[in-house]
């Protein structure tokens, strides 16, 4: 079926209804069918990055998995990577229903979803049992009733668990819909959570014998002070790479639109120009060995190239997918193609 007869079925459904049952139409698809339909079609567009070799630059942004329970799926659709979580010490259910939202208009969503997933222990035991070999990071963060002077706490269980599973961890401290969380962006904060994981990374990796490249996940909203300050921690630090960037809080694109006004995260198309102008801000201020990863707003060629012009060595795709189907992937590839 064509993605467009395909989406038009899907967004009859209440749309966390519709993630579902996309995601289990995949598993029911299975590896083998999907790679023909659509992975096998994808070029290859080698790159090296985080220390890492990937087939193309061209990942899945985290949260559409965020129990590592569909990765043999996903992966097969053409991917470079696979990001799964955002996953938390503990289950939580998240938020209250309704908590995600369409603007169809503006090839948006806007979601409240607050980090819903069944915990560290059952991502990891899927992802132990993953047939998909290619790259897979995991994007942690704190549960929701941890005191932000402990989430240092959550952010070590997270990494501890994860790190013999993951090609590569990112730190969550961007979600507008755990309260607080976007402090630990900043300031004291920042440093206490960065100094504490590099230490941790360290020791994991030294006896692991391998390094396992650390991320951190940023939010579209900070001013120039705060992006400039964050780039100089992430290098102080030894984190290997940033990405640019989470959902938005501004509604200023979608003034009007229905749903607008509903609390939570924005993403999609609108997202593009502010989630790219802060991905240029942090590539003239990061040094070469600090990877960056565009994400936001990409739902076509031309989105994927800004990225990759404004200086993304990876980009992710999320909530394009959604709109526009996995044909996006292999646009996204060429356009990195025709960048390169």
């Amino acid at each position: 079926m064509p993605y467009p007869l395909l989406r038009r079925a899907l967004f009859t459904l209440e749309p966390e209804r519709a993630h579902d049952v996309a995601l289990a139409g995949l598993d029911r698809a299975g590896p083998t069918l999907l790679g023909r339909l659509y992975g096998d079609r994808v070029p290859r567009a080698p790159v090296h990055a985080l220390g890492l070799d990937f087939p193309n630059p061209v990942g899945l942004a985290a949260g559409l998995d965020k129990n590592a329970d569909h990765v043999d799926a996903l992966g097969a659709l053409g991917f470079g990577f696979i990001e799964v979580g955002t996953v938390t010490p503990r289950p939580q259910d998240g938020n209250p229903h309704p908590r995600l939202f369409r603007l169809p208009r503006h090839e948006a969503l806007i979601n409240r979803l607050g980090f819903n997933n069944r915990g560290v222990d059952h991502l990891v035991q899927r992802l132990e049992g993953r047939r998909y070999r290619g790259i897979v990071g995991v994007n942690i963060g704190k549960n929701r009733d941890t005191p932000l002077e402990h989430a240092l706490d959550d952010y070590r269980h997270g990494l501890e668990r994860v790190h013999a599973v993951a090609d590569y961890i990112t730190v969550n401290v961007s979600s507008p819909n755990t309260p607080g969380l976007r402090s630990l962006q900043s300031g004291d904060a920042l440093t206490e959570l960065l100094a504490g994981l590099d230490k941790t990374r360290r020791s994991l990796d030294a006896a692991a014998g391998r390094r396992v490249p650390l991320l951190v996940k940023i939010a579209p909203d900070l001013d120039n002070e705060g992006i400039d300050a964050l780039a100089t921690a992430a290098t102080t630090h030894d984190i290997d790479g940033l990405i640019a960037t989470n959902t938005t809080a501004s509604r200023d694109r979608v003034a009007g639109a229905p749903h607008a006004e509903e609390e939570g995260g924005l993403s999609g198309a609108p997202l593009l120009q502010p989630s790219t102008a802060v991905l240029a801000r942090l590539a003239a201020r990061v040094d070469a060995r600090t990877a960056l990863v565009g994400v936001g707003g990409v739902v076509d060629a031309a989105g994927a190239t800004a990225k990759f012009l404004a200086g993304a060595r990876l980009i992710q795709i999320y909530t394009g997918l959604i709109y526009r189907g996995p044909s996006l992937i292999r646009d996204a590839v060429r356009a990195a193609q025709r960048t390169g």
